[in-house]
């Protein structure tokens, strides 16, 4: 996207903060009107499964969508090739694609943007953007980091020259590295990624050398550097803080808004549809990207409408994270609609120290990736300050010495790569790892034993 261009398209973008309510729903409908007719031209399985809910053509443009059918992550698996509208893509190419090729090598066939689910086991589902909805998705990024900033004050700070890090998993295909690299290339910015794999040392090397303005990442990563930051091992002088990828609570927000000396800007997104709402003051909540998404809650489940990809449409899909919606009124500063409670899942962080007092930490996400043949499901609880537990949960028919073989192999690769080679662990087969009962999530890092256990 060229820089003028972007500008351009961040204003028509901009202007719609500024409508009212009834305009952003009459604009929701029309992109619903064509996304549906679209769908059922173009897509086999849209197009079935309309039909057997009795939607043809004929009265699709006067059916509600409460009508249509939903659909999952499962059911996205397991029909990926009949579902997308274009002839050129298929599950097996874009497996072979995401093993094969290099990170760097972004589109696949030099046109789909791809992003894999961060389940954390078996094959990842894929989730597609042609350059068209990849541009528009990246512009509802950047509109909500500079949520609160006019065209001339963006300008203004771009000419800055800004200098972003962004602190996350960086290591695969996931969209928020992604989208926020070729955000950044976008608005003409220089850019450094610290994967939360990287040792504690290299980031203060790293961020020493790069002085970076701009902090982008998870906030629980973000709140590490904060740490590094009132500690005194590195210096910074931030004047924007954009938090992704996980909840973002009140406390947090608040530790990090007091040591980096701005506000904390709080995106809200999934691999589904990267641009999906914007949260800069608690008080008024995160307000949802209505130009871009329809949103439902239906019986306490949450469903995601992606109104700008129509290579791979997204019609009523369940998202696993829970929330409640409030309209908009006459007298919200937005037309859009705010969401409440709890958005994604809160991970918490590893911690370890060694004999000598250095301390360092493991992210549960930059294991996110693990893909071991039969292992479904797993769960890690700290023991001491050098031993940790990973409770797995296996298909019926796997075998435990060979998956407990794979798992000794690229956990040691991963605490190698960490400076964590004193860390020891073991490895517990269950027969089930639930969600908690509270949240329906399941916790990556369950509570502290009681009592130590002796990992081996």
């Amino acid at each position: 996207m060229k820089y003028i261009k972007m500008l351009k398209n961040l204003y028509q973008l901009k202007r719609n903060t500024k409508k009212a309510p009834r305009q952003i729903q009459k604009l929701q409908k029309e992109k619903l009107q064509s996304l549906l007719a679209y769908s059922y031209k173009h897509s086999c399985y849209y197009r079935r499964t309309f039909e057997e809910a009795s939607i043809t053509a004929e009265n699709i443009g006067c059916t509600p969508l409460s009508s249509f059918p939903t659909i999952d992550k499962a059911q996205l698996f397991k029909h990926f090739d009949e579902l997308v509208t274009v002839s050129d893509l298929n599950q097996k190419e874009l497996r072979r694609f995401d093993t094969e090729e290099s990170i760097d090598k972004k589109a696949f066939k030099g046109k789909y943007h791809i992003v894999h689910s961060s389940g954390s086991t078996g094959r990842p589902a894929y989730f597609v953007y042609d350059e068209q909805a990849w541009q528009t998705m990246l512009l509802g990024i950047i509109r909500g980091a500079l949520w609160d900033m006019s065209m001339p004050q963006i300008i203004k700070l771009l000419a800055r020259g800004p200098h972003i890090v962004y602190i996350a998993a960086t290591d695969g295909r996931y969209g928020g590295a992604m989208a926020v690299g070729d955000g950044i290339d976008g608005v003409g910015a220089k850019q450094m990624y610290l994967d939360v794999k990287t040792p504690l040392s290299e980031w203060i090397r790293q961020i020493r050398e790069f002085r970076p303005n701009i902090v982008i990442g998870y906030p629980s990563a973000i709140k590490i550097l904060a740490e590094l930051l009132e500690n005194g091992e590195i210096e910074m002088k931030v004047f924007r803080v954009i938090s992704c990828g996980e909840p973002l609570g009140s406390s947090l927000r608040g530790y990090l808004e007091t040591v980096f000396h701005t506000p904390v800007i709080n995106i809200y997104g999934a691999s589904e549809s990267l641009s999906l709402g914007v949260e800069t003051n608690p008080k008024e909540g995160m307000y949802l990207f209505d130009d871009m998404n329809i949103i439902e809650i239906v019986d306490g489940k949450m469903y995601l409408t992606c109104l700008y990809n129509f290579t791979q449409p997204l019609i009523r899909y369940r998202l696993s994270d829970s929330l409640t919606l409030q309209e908009p009124n006459p007298d919200s500063r937005y037309p859009f609609t705010k969401a409440v409670g709890l958005l994604g899942r809160n991970e918490d962080l590893l911690w370890f120290e060694d004999k000598a007092g250095n301390r360092e930490f493991l992210h549960p996400l930059a294991i996110e990736g693990f893909c071991i043949e039969g292992l479904l499901d797993y769960q890690f609880r700290q023991l001491s300050k050098d031993s940790f537990e990973m409770l797995a949960e296996i298909s019926e028919g796997a075998s435990e010495f060979s998956i407990r073989k794979e798992m000794l192999i690229q956990m040691k690769k991963i605490l190698n790569e960490k400076g964590l080679e004193y860390v020891k662990f073991l490895i517990n087969f269950v027969d089930k790892i639930a969600p908690n009962p509270k949240t329906g999530k399941k916790q990556l890092i369950l509570p502290n034993l009681p009592k130590e256990r002796e990992a081996v």
